[in-house]
Parts: structure tokens; C-alpha cells; sequence
């Protein structure tokens, strides 16, 4: 699939590496840009790319996953895996959304991309306020994936790899048309449910299950560490 011309909204200000060259030029060998896609789906798993990108090689019209089009990200995928020194997507659960929270999946999925990316990083910068991924060496940074070139091929990795995952899902479950909506909130998904109760890849501790306790499928607790039942996230 070939990357059509950029929309002129997209034109200006592309994400730099005025990042990267700062921790390059600072002796960070190994800078990995991070960022999620999922948090806010009511199914499927929350997913973290992470990606290294090469000094001397540039990829065009690389931007931020969520202003781009299905098929723009589409097509710019397989020039940003081939162009990164290396690139993994990590990912956790609806299950272990569950169980862990969302913080604490988000970091779990996050320590999964990182292990397979095949490299040690020496510096780590993360789209968001705070530093889901605990590295020593973390700049988190808001917009980062607006801003930073690593961030915005990560986002791009890891949204193109969950939506595929989410196309697959909808095979298993034809009734929620995870195919379009990907697991995330909206009319139709929200009627899906009143009507056929969550499938298995539902987050059962959102408060969207409130709503559906009639079909005998009821919200899930997490226990906290001393084994009280809490109100989930």
C-alpha cells in the first residue's frame, strides 16, 4: 500500500528528534521511544509499541497514530518497522486489565515491549505525564507523540498492531464488530452489549458492566493486597 501525499492539516510541525539527539549526544547509545494505545477501549488488550530509531535514516510523514486515518497508518507500517533499528509492541490483557488495573496493565505491557525489542535501552521517552515504564533513565513528556519522532513510530507500531489483533478478535465475535470499532466505546458497541452481555476479551471491571447485569454477568472486583474488594478503575 502506497503513502499518499499528507493532508494539509498534517503538513505542519512533523515530530523532530530534538529528544533523541539531546540523549545521543548526552552517551544514551539506545533510545527507545514509547507509547500506548488501548487504555481507553472497553476490550481487547492495552497494547505499548516501542521503537529505536536510526541516526542517519529519516522515514517521511511518520506523525502522532490518532491523527491519522486506518488506512494511512496502514500504509506507513511496514516502511516504519523496516526503518526502526528495532521495534516491539507489548501487550496485556483484558484479563490482566482486570486484575491489575490499568495502571498496572499499561506497565506490564510496557515491560513486554521493552523485553522484546532485543536491545538494552539506555534512555527511555514516554508519551503522557508520568513513567509507566520505570526505566532509570525516563523523559516523560506530554505530546510527545506530536513532538518526538521515536514516540510517533511507536504509537503508529503499536495501534496498527492492536487494530489487526482487534480484525482477528471479530471473527471469534461477530456481535460487537470489534472490526470497526476496535474494542473502544460508541452506540453500536454500547447496544451489543444490552443485548448480548460482554464476550470473553471484555474488561469486566469497567463501569460499562453497571448497565448489563440483567443478562446474569455481573462487574468485576479486584481484590486489593489484603484481599478487600474494592470499586475497580
Amino acid at each position: 500500500m502506497s503513502v499518499a501525499r499528507l493532508r494539509p492539516s498534517l503538513r505542519q510541525c512533523p515530530p523532530g528528534i530534538l529528544v533523541e539527539r539531546g540523549l545521543w549526544d548526552s552517551g544514551a547509545e539506545i533510545v527507545v521511544g514509547v507509547d500506548e494505545v488501548g487504555r481507553g477501549a472497553w476490550a481487547g488488550p492495552i497494547s505499548v509499541g516501542a521503537a529505536v530509531i536510526p541516526r542517519d535514516r529519516r522515514v517521511y510523514k511518520v506523525r502522532d497514530s490518532k491523527l491519522l486515518t486506518g488506512r494511512e497508518r496502514e500504509a506507513l507500517f511496514d516502511r516504519i518497522s523496516g526503518w526502526c533499528a528495532a521495534w516491539a509492541v507489548g501487550h496485556a490483557g483484558a484479563d490482566e486489565c482486570d486484575e491489575l488495573g490499568m495502571a498496572g496493565a499499561q506497565r506490564l505491557a510496557a515491560r513486554r515491549a521493552l523485553s522484546a525489542l532485543g536491545v538494552v535501552p539506555d534512555a527511555v521517552v514516554v508519551d503522557g505525564p508520568w513513567d509507566f515504564v520505570g526505566h532509570p533513565r525516563t523523559i516523560a513528556a506530554v505530546n510527545a507523540d506530536r513532538t518526538c519522532l521515536s514516540v510517533a513510530a511507536a504509537s503508529i507500531l503499536a495501534k496498527v498492531t492492536r487494530d489487526r489483533i482487534m480484525c482477528a478478535e471479530a471473527v471469534h465475535y461477530p456481535h460487537w464488530w470489534f472490526e470497526k470499532n476496535k474494542g473502544y466505546p460508541g452506540p453500536r458497541h454500547r447496544a451489543a452489549l444490552q443485548w448480548f452481555g460482554p464476550s470473553a476479551i471484555h474488561r469486566r471491571s469497567w463501569v460499562f458492566m453497571d448497565g448489563i447485569v440483567w443478562n446474569g454477568v455481573r462487574r468485576f472486583e479486584r481484590p486489593d493486597a489484603q484481599g478487600r474488594l474494592f470499586e475497580p478503575r
